[in-house]
């Protein structure tokens, strides 16, 4: 979530001499977001160590993992942050900067406390999928639910390990769809008190 807040901000400055790094930024979310997340982990996995990048060539591939989904859900969530932080009036901003606010301090005490306000439900959806692709790292050799499961049925002849982890992610999953149901309920509720 901070790396996608971190990649939000740097697409929607408007700053000249930050232009450079918001078409670095704008080319990094379009490549991430057209990448499937099983070729990005594939990619990362076995191409990091292979190429033996400094630094993080000799990360396990547990490290290796997160990175990618990290990676990938990264463009995904900046896109929303970059949705909320848009959906904020220009008026907003207009009146914190005529109150002498700068550009910075705007974003930080105006624009971003009701963005992410109206962004939580989405945000939470994307930690939703997150927690479910989190299966698709047993390719690089990651022993993940999905695949200790495989591995339990294997041995036993058993197909039982599924349907347990398959309620292992019900179980997680549920309370945070009604989490934010919650959200969005308390949050459309103080909306139309304010009116």
């Amino acid at each position: 979530m901070v790396w996608g807040l971190v990649l939000a901000l740097l697409r929607a400055s408007r700053s000249r001499a930050l232009a450079p790094v918001r078409w670095l930024t704008v080319g990094y979310i379009d490549l991430f977001r057209a990448v499937p997340g099983l070729v990005l982990i594939y990619m990362i996995g076995f191409g990091i160590p292979i190429a033996g990048v400094p630094w993080i060539g000799d990360w396990s591939q547990y490290q290796l993992a997160a990175l990618a989904l990290t990676i990938l859900y990264g463009s995904y969530v900046a896109e929303v942050y970059r949705a909320g932080i848009e959906s904020i009036h220009w008026s907003q901003t207009a009146a914190s900067r005529s109150l002498g606010l700068s550009q910075g301090k705007t974003m930080r005490f105006v624009v971003l406390p009701q963005a992410v306000r109206r962004v939580i439900p989405p945000l939470l959806n994307d930690f939703i999928g997150l927690q479910k692709d989190t299966a698709l790292i047993g390719i690089i050799g990651v022993l993940d639910g999905f695949r200790r499961a495989q591995i339990y049925a294997g041995t036993h002849f058993n197909l039982t390990s599924f349907t347990g982890l398959a309620l292992c992610y019900i179980v997680i999953t549920i309370p945070m769809s009604q989490f934010t149901d919650r959200l969005l309920r308390r949050d459309q509720q103080r909306m139309a008190a304010r009116k």
